[in-house]
């Protein structure tokens, strides 16, 4: 991309387009950060602010079982945070909440009680659904990949899914794309989860009595 405009004989007209917008865009992003408060489910996304409309249930269901089962396991063997919902990962360019994310201990031993905004994590879940798919599997999996985040899980709560994705050099891979089995984490040392688990009480709870 670098390569095309450098060949471009307005080329510097073009940067500097980029950069004018780039400079409204971060003032935008300050603003941002001094109107949000802790009730709003909302990102920024390329200097657009994104508001979250309520969730349906089985998109809550889900969250709550695989964030439940990740809390008491990074818990049990002291791995980490487990973040939920309202944990705002501010990337270079833009800010996301993702559904579920986990942070190493190393990281996560520098945190404190009044944060707000966080680095990129180590991994992450969004629970995807019609009006959130595109950014998804788009802008946010990009963005995700860009900044090294080492897994990236898309959960389809409707068809009971679950993509698991996993840096390789620089590029996501699709290591698994199923709705039965089992789902091993890269990213969260011994954690593995049947995929029903994610959707069916009864199974969540048998995985959590087993670690």
């Amino acid at each position: 991309m670098v390569s095309d405009i450098l060949n471009e004989p307005d080329a510097y007209f073009v940067v500097q387009a980029v950069t004018d917008v780039l400079n409204k865009e971060r003032d935008r992003r300050a603003k941002f950060y001094n109107d949000i408060t802790e009730d709003d489910k909302i990102e920024f996304i390329n200097g657009e602010i994104i508001v979250h409309s309520p969730v349906k249930l089985g998109h809550n269901f889900a969250t709550t079982m695989l964030s439940r089962a990740l809390s008491i396991f990074v818990g049990k063997f002291e791995l980490g945070f487990v973040g939920v919902e309202k944990i705002m990962i501010t990337l270079t360019r833009n800010d996301y909440e993702p559904d579920i994310c986990f942070f190493i201990k190393e990281k996560s031993s520098h945190f404190t009680k009044n944060q707000t905004l966080f680095p990129a994590p180590d991994f992450v879940v969004e629970i995807t659904s019609p009006s959130t798919e595109k950014r998804d599997r788009g802008v946010k999996f990009k963005d995700y990949q860009a900044h090294s985040i080492e897994e990236y899980w898309i959960i389809d709560p409707d068809q009971e899914t679950l993509e698991q994705y996993h840096l390789k050099g620089e590029e996501y891979e699709l290591v698994l794309k199923s709705a039965i089995g089992t789902v091993t984490s890269f990213a969260i040392p011994g954690f593995q989860i049947p995929i029903q688990a994610i959707f069916n009480d009864a199974e969540n709870r048998k995985v959590i009595q087993n670690f």
